[in-house]
């Protein structure tokens, strides 16, 4: 390894919470397929995943408090969180019959929409339609864009501040 190996860049805060949004999503996915707990996901995360590397990928540095904040807050505030959700899809879907990988990211998307109003709803939904490119090439990102959209609508107003 030469030296300009070694040195890691400077990761700038957005970055970290970007990283810890995409890993509660894989823990919410996690819990939801695995029926897996709060405690022992946020566990093997912090000391497993976040920032490190598995199977060749180095995991960027995620800010570990945020991570815990959206999976524990989603867990805490899902009969809160999944009523929402379900009122903001189209007439016909049912939040169950939802993929589960897109069922976390709604899910972490309204816990932030609903609990970090420091956060303007652009960078919530910007980042949770982002997290869905990564999985899906289909309409996903655009479900989930729609679906943020109308919640926070309903819970920070028509300007969505």
């Amino acid at each position: 390894m030469g030296k300009d190996e070694k040195q890691q860049p400077t990761i700038k805060v957005a970055n970290q919470r970007g990283a810890a949004r995409l890993a509660a999503v894989q823990a919410l996915y996690q819990m939801d397929i695995g029926g897996t707990g709060v405690l022992e996901v946020v566990a093997e995360y912090e000391a497993h995943r976040l920032g490190q590397e598995i199977d060749g990928e180095t995991y960027v540095k995620a800010d570990p408090s945020w991570f815990r904040s959206i999976v524990s807050g989603v867990v805490r505030d899902q009969t809160k969180i999944d009523p929402l959700i379900g009122n903001a899809l189209q007439d016909d879907w049912l939040l169950s019959r939802i993929d589960s990988t897109v069922r976390a990211i709604l899910r972490a998307g309204t816990f932030e929409l609903l609990e970090r109003k420091d956060v303007p709803v652009a960078v919530i939904a910007t980042e949770y339609v982002e997290i869905a490119r990564a999985f899906f090439e289909g309409e996903e990102p655009k479900l989930v864009n729609a679906v943020l959209d109308r919640i926070a609508k309903q819970v920070r107003g028509p300007s969505g501040k």
